[in-house]
């Protein structure tokens, strides 16, 4: 039997065919999820990161907390804790992009929370991995330290970071699988409607698995060709 034999006997093509809507509508969801978090993530991890570098010691104590606590324990158990925790807040009712905001902010804030962790190390690391013998030469004609840190060392960092914040970028797309727990409809949540309702799981999650594999094929090209123009500017 040839992979073609295969792949119709697992009728993954007449179930795409019938349920493509609900594959589509969750992808839609997973993607705008992703988006938002790894922006909300990478504002966030670079502020705990000037935190952590921070000379005043409450401020760094706190930064390497925060950062021990969420990368030492699971994403599951936060997303639950924010939850029900931040029940309280108004989240608005609106629509983004075909997307109920109400439903995804609280997945969309434990999300962030736990990427800025990861984030922050990332931006640590390549704001140290700049010389500080510029900052020093950046100081020394008078540029304040925001000045150095504006103009000088976050230029070079941000080089240095992409890839990093990139590979988030993916990760985030598989991780926002779990969200599916809090009822959203993002991808694996319409995968499992779509299961119910053909009683034929295993093609569906061959489904799923080619759709996510695919967007982050065309998330690491994409990486690959602005990596790629910002090392022809720097020439």
């Amino acid at each position: 039997m040839n992979i073609i034999e295969i792949i119709k006997s697992w009728d993954i093509v007449d179930i795409f065919i019938n349920y493509y809507q609900y594959f589509l509508r969750g992808t839609q969801t997973t993607i705008v999820v992703s988006i938002i978090t790894v922006l909300a993530g990478t504002i966030l991890g670079a502020l705990i990161s000037l935190l952590r570098m921070s000379k005043f010691k409450p401020f760094s104590a706190f930064a390497k907390l925060y950062v021990t606590i969420i990368r030492g324990t699971p994403l599951l158990v936060q997303l639950y804790i924010v939850y029900y925790q931040l029940d309280f807040i108004p989240y608005p009712d609106v629509d983004f992009l075909g997307v109920a905001m109400r439903r995804v902010l609280p997945c969309i804030l434990a999300l962030s929370i736990n990427s800025s962790a990861y984030v922050a190390e990332v931006i640590r690391s390549g704001i140290q991995a700049v010389d500080f013998g510029q900052t020093e030469a950046a100081l020394s004609c008078g540029m304040t330290k925001g000045q150095t840190m504006r103009y000088i060392v976050m230029p070079q960092a941000i080089k240095n970071i992409l890839p990093a914040l990139g590979n988030e970028f993916v990760t985030m797309i598989k991780e926002t699988s779990i969200i599916q727990y809090l009822g959203i409809g993002d991808l694996m949540y319409n995968n499992g409607i779509v299961v119910t309702s053909t009683y034929n799981p295993l093609p569906c999650y061959y489904i799923s698995a080619i759709i996510y594999l695919v967007l982050n094929i065309v998330l690491g090209k994409g990486l690959d060709i602005f990596e790629r123009r910002m090392k022809r500017s720097e020439r």
